[in-house]
């Protein structure tokens, strides 16, 4: 056993090697939180978000906190058959020994992962479960401000908004508390944005849409509203750890903006992260100014970069090695060209072939915008990434035609360069107007992509990827679904069952919640959360994209 512990131990250390700006301290005296992100060390480390969480708590010199990840698969089975728990990657302590276990899950498929990592730590996963001696549980990310209730059951405690104004009235409440569990629980429901599962009952029709749902105390508050920070000022999501071991190798990820002005109709980014902030650029500047003395690269972030007003100055600073993920197809990222000489590739979200469809989602871009900054990056000797979505609303075989013909014309303009086609399966997802919309069967999914392939083999250097359907349909259950899906969750990570196998053993149905059409006064499971977004405008603007649409449009 202790070869096992010692081969885990190594590799731990091996990854500590290679990070700047990791932080050790003295647990004595100290709030103790294990910060979790359920999939890998690659793809966690790679996530400005759980790197900004990591930061922010241990700047309060009360707190220390630590990481963990989902092992590596060849890994798992090492835990399973020795007594060790899965510890934590700075001090090797197993995570039932910290006073909090705080998840941040950004992504819906990651959801199997989590009662998968608490019995590794020898938590059990059900918080109904676990006593004074356990550890609390928390929550946070995206999905815990957009859809909790699929993994309400797993958890103490969520977060319902950013973490900027969300961490200090917590971290308050924890320093007055002197209660047992209990008690420290029921002082946190006056705190805005936290969100206790466990002071819920909630029950639902069998097979059917109606959700009765009631606090068990008087104080318990009936809506959770979303905690967003309120400008610039109060961004605090800082890189802290740089290590070659992400998808953004050594660099230091710069936050620009938050929220979106475009508000895309599929997009939840677009809709919970608004209102848009916007930095200012002697703040980012500062920030980029840090990295460049540290030899660093940058990469710079945020729902719109190119729509940054600020970019070109950014952009000509000298001695930085930038790095942008993609751009808005139009005149101002054209524009921006000449300052990213060097960059291997660019991408730009194109979403749909036609004109038309691209209005109904209301991705305010035409295909002469598409063509334009497509040739400016191919001549310019950059790669094109363009990103597609197949299976949105009123999609029909003349906008897979539509978009083949784009891609088509795009690699008439020019022959140099490679054009890479990314496409992802419509998703529906709460708080966006497309949340009463089921998802495209899928088989027919698998058709049109299987077409665009089979369109574009013969064009050179056109490569074409996209995401399997049957996990496009996992992510839509757990974005849409409620807490009836805890034992398919459950059934997932005990017994390695697929998704349909486990809704399947649950009593449950995909159909119920992703390929049907949702009423207008049918309770939805996350309206309980005050996302920002009024249901009745997002009503009104799905109905508006419900309207037929002339033919002449595509």
């Amino acid at each position: 056993m202790g070869g096992k512990r010692q081969k885990l131990i190594q590799k731990a250390d091996a990854l500590l090697q290679k990070e700047t700006g990791t932080v050790f301290k003295e647990p004595g005296g100290k709030l103790n939180i294990c910060l979790v992100y359920p999939n890998t060390y690659h793809i966690g480390m790679s996530n400005l978000g759980f790197q900004g969480v990591y930061g922010m708590l241990n700047r309060m010199p009360d707190v220390l906190c630590e990481r963990a990840f989902l092992p590596d698969p060849e890994d798992i089975g090492e835990y399973g058959v020795s007594t060790d728990e899965l510890f934590s990657l700075e001090s090797k302590r197993p995570l039932g020994r910290f006073d909090m276990v705080a998840f941040s899950v950004p992504f819906e498929n990651d959801y199997p992962n989590i009662p998968v990592i608490l019995d590794l730590a020898r938590i059990p996963p059900l918080a109904r479960l676990r006593g004074p001696r356990h550890p609390l549980v928390l929550l946070g990310g995206i999905t815990a401000f957009s859809n909790p209730e699929p993994l309400a059951d797993f958890f103490d405690i969520v977060f319902v908004g950013e973490a900027e104004p969300l961490l200090p009235p917590f971290m308050d409440a924890v320093r007055r508390s002197h209660a047992g569990r209990e008690g420290f629980l029921k002082n946190l429901l006056g705190v805005p944005g936290i969100y206790l599962p466990s002071f819920y009952e909630v029950s639902y029709q069998a097979g059917g849409p109606s959700i009765n749902r009631k606090g068990s105390l008087p104080e318990v508050p009936g809506i959770i509203k979303k905690q967003v920070a309120p400008d610039w000022r109060s961004f605090s999501m800082r890189h802290a750890i740089i290590t070659p071991n992400t998808e953004f190798s050594n660099m230091r990820l710069v936050e620009l903006m938050r929220g979106c002005p475009w508000n895309c109709s599929f997009c939840l980014t677009g809709q919970v992260y608004n209102p848009p902030r916007v930095r200012p650029v002697d703040d980012a500047g500062k920030e980029i100014a840090e990295a460049l003395s540290a030899g660093q690269r940058v990469g710079l972030i945020g729902p719109s970069v190119s729509d940054y007003q600020g970019l070109p100055e950014l952009l000509s600073i000298s001695g930085v090695e930038f790095s942008i993920t993609s751009l808005r197809a139009g005149r101002r990222s054209i524009g921006l060209l000449p300052f990213l000489k060097g960059q291997k590739s660019l991408s730009i979200a194109a979403e749909a072939g036609s004109n038309k469809l691209r209005r109904l989602i209301n991705k305010k871009i035409t295909e002469e915008e598409i063509l334009e900054t497509s040739g400016a990056i191919l001549k310019g000797g950059i790669n094109l990434r363009v990103y597609f979505i197949v299976g949105l609303p009123s999609e029909t075989e003349a906008d897979i035609d539509a978009l083949i013909n784009l891609v088509g014309r795009i690699r008439e303009i020019t022959p140099k360069g490679k054009i890479t086609l990314t496409i992802s399966t419509f998703v529906p997802k709460p708080n966006t107007c497309l949340q009463w919309r089921p998802m495209e069967k899928p088989e027919v999914v698998k058709a049109r992509l299987k077409r665009i392939k089979k369109s574009l083999n013969a064009l050179k250097g056109v490569s074409v990827f996209h995401d399997l359907p049957k996990y496009a349909c996992m992510q839509g259950v757990f974005a849409m679904g409620d807490r009836r899906l805890t034992p398919a969750i459950l059934a997932m990570a005990e017994e390695g069952l697929d998704y349909r196998s486990a809704l399947k053993k649950a009593g449950l149905s995909e159909d119920f919640y992703i390929f049907r059409h949702k009423t207008a006064d049918e309770a939805l499971p996350w309206d309980f959360i005050d996302a920002g977004v009024r249901k009745e405008s997002l009503r009104a603007a799905y109905e508006g994209l419900t309207t037929p649409q002339h033919p002449s449009g595509s």
